[in-house]
């Protein structure tokens, strides 16, 4: 499978980790990482497999909250992250419910982040994911 699987408990993390790599590594501060949410709750687990090793790179991580993905591509813009979405839509042959978001663009911090991803997610694809409140917790 492309991709490297984490933990949804080690999420909050796992975007630390990238910001801090991005910092040291990209002086210019562009768009150095795109988290790109997608909704698979409606696909069975092998598809979800086979989607995920045709569409992701080696480099990509993938975090998954029961049927909520999240995946943390480096070094990948929001358009290069529309491909990778556009791949996923047309792998499963329907317009999946979706939402990016980039650093620094969308926030300075991994809680900027999160935080900008649920206002969204929740405004404009009207899916609540209030559990992700619980990272904070998790990672006191």
């Amino acid at each position: 499978m492309a991709g490297v699987q984490f933990s949804y408990e080690n999420f909050k993390q796992l975007i630390d980790l990238n910001i801090g790599i991005a910092n040291r590594l990209d002086e210019n501060r562009a768009e150095s990482l795109t988290l790109l949410y997608c909704d698979f709750s409606s696909f069975t687990q092998e598809e979800i497999d086979t989607s995920l090793s045709d569409v992701l790179r080696n480099s990509d991580s993938i975090v998954n909250h029961y049927g909520d993905y999240f995946f943390v591509l480096p070094y990948t813009d929001k358009y290069g992250a529309d491909i990778v979405k556009t791949q996923f839509d047309d792998f499963f042959g329907t317009q999946l419910t979706n939402f990016l978001v980039s650093y620094p663009v969308d926030g300075e911090t991994s809680e900027e982040i999160i935080e900008f991803l649920q206002n969204s997610v929740s405004r404009f694809c009207k899916k609540d994911l209030i559990y992700l409140d619980e990272l904070y917790v998790l990672n006191e």
